[in-house]
């Protein structure tokens, strides 16, 4: 494609993620935890002379073609939205002079494990590759966020790309997304966490569920308590601007919907604090439990989720060995997630499939079950 030899060509390798706690408050600036999983997207490209930008996918058909300088406005929902994005948000802040071409490759079932956010993030470290540039994770994070929230309009928060780009190997990231700040913590037990992963087979964009819908709720609930409480009400307020002893005062008066809520945010935030101290001291079975409650309070409090997932839960939830179970991502499609410490075998990924599938057999050829451990973040293969 860039008429160069291979030896020339880069690869970046931007990791999937899990959300153990802190699911669906990022978007309220809320604390959270995340972890790169070894499995990730591959991004392999050559830099051109020229400002034209081409890229192939080789599990999406079509090729993206633009220039540099005249990137389409609008999303086009198509799979080169990310890289259309990539490309929007770079050049607001730095002038890029050379494009690229390159061939994009990852899982084809990842919902719920942010290869969305995978993708934006290799479109950047490529890019700023191909034109000389450095830039630290934070204004990655930062550009990633535009692409999201500005080109894509879709509210969410900071939580796929700072866990994409700042995990270790072995080590839980908590991310206050009021401040960027981030902390790597060492697991205290001497056992391997792995990740068990049972897509459900239900697959769609985020913008055609109520993802955005849910994040208006939050904001409302925000609004709501801090004027029952007398308090300054941002133009855009979040749950995070509210203090706790006013949601304990004022959270009963709210409307039922936007009570659930705000329920959620703050368990969340209190099973964040203690999961981290859980997992540093290596208290595994104790941080599971907490896991298993973060994804009960999805289904009643935020109210996603649907039979395909809560059943995918469930399953996982029941399996020996599983320490605790959640929806990953929106949880409005995708996958779920659980954690373990046994070493996962063939025949226990098989019995999970053969579970979920009794229940739901119009997904057999479409759910399936992975295994895997927590990874490094985004990087350059072989730097």
């Amino acid at each position: 494609m860039a008429g160069v030899r291979p030896e020339d060509a880069l690869v970046v390798r931007s990791p999937y993620r899990v959300c153990p706690l802190g699911a669906h408050v990022d978007h309220q600036f809320g604390i959270v935890t995340g972890m790169a999983i070894q499995e990730a997207l591959l991004f392999g490209f050559a830099p051109c002379r020229d400002k034209g930008v081409r890229v192939r996918s080789r599990n999406f058909s079509g090729e993206v073609a633009l220039d540099l300088g005249d990137v389409p406005p609008q999303p086009q929902r198509h799979w080169g939205d990310y890289l259309r994005g990539a490309v929007w948000a770079l050049c607001r802040s730095h002038a890029l002079n050379y494009g690229l071409a390159g061939i994009v490759d990852g899982f084809d079932n990842v919902g719920g494990l942010s290869s969305s956010a995978a993708a934006g993030i290799a479109y950047l470290l490529a890019l700023e590759r191909a034109n000389g540039l450095e830039l630290a994770a934070t204004e990655n994070i930062e550009l990633d966020r535009l692409i999201e929230n500005e080109y894509l309009s879709l509210s969410n928060g900071i939580l796929d790309q700072s866990t994409i780009l700042l995990s270790r190997t072995g080590r839980l990231t908590s991310i206050d997304c009021s401040t960027g700040q981030s902390t790597l913590h060492p697991c205290g037990a001497a056992a391997l966490v792995r990740v068990l992963i049972l897509y459900s087979g239900l697959s769609a964009p985020l913008l055609d569920t109520d993802y955005n819908r849910r994040v208006a709720e939050c904001g409302q609930a925000a609004r709501l308590l801090l004027e029952a409480a007398g308090m300054q009400v941002a133009a855009a307020p979040r749950l995070r601007h509210v203090p706790a002893v006013v949601f304990e005062a004022h959270g009963k008066a709210l409307p039922q919907k936007e009570l659930r809520r705000a329920r959620h945010f703050f368990g969340e935030q209190r099973r964040v604090r203690r999961g981290v101290t859980l997992w540093r001291e290596g208290y595994l079975e104790e941080f599971g439990r907490l896991v298993d409650e973060s994804g009960r309070s999805s289904v009643e409090n935020y109210e996603c989720g649907n039979a395909y997932l809560r059943t995918a839960c469930r399953v996982l939830r029941e399996t020996p060995g599983v320490l605790g179970a959640r929806f990953s991502g929106a949880g409005f499609r995708g996958c779920c997630i659980g954690l373990t410490t046994r070493e996962v075998s063939e025949e226990m990924r098989g019995d999970i499939l053969r579970r979920y599938l009794a229940e739901h057999p119009d997904m057999d050829g479409r759910a399936e079950v992975r295994s895997c451990a927590s990874g490094d973040g985004a990087g350059f293969v072989d730097d």
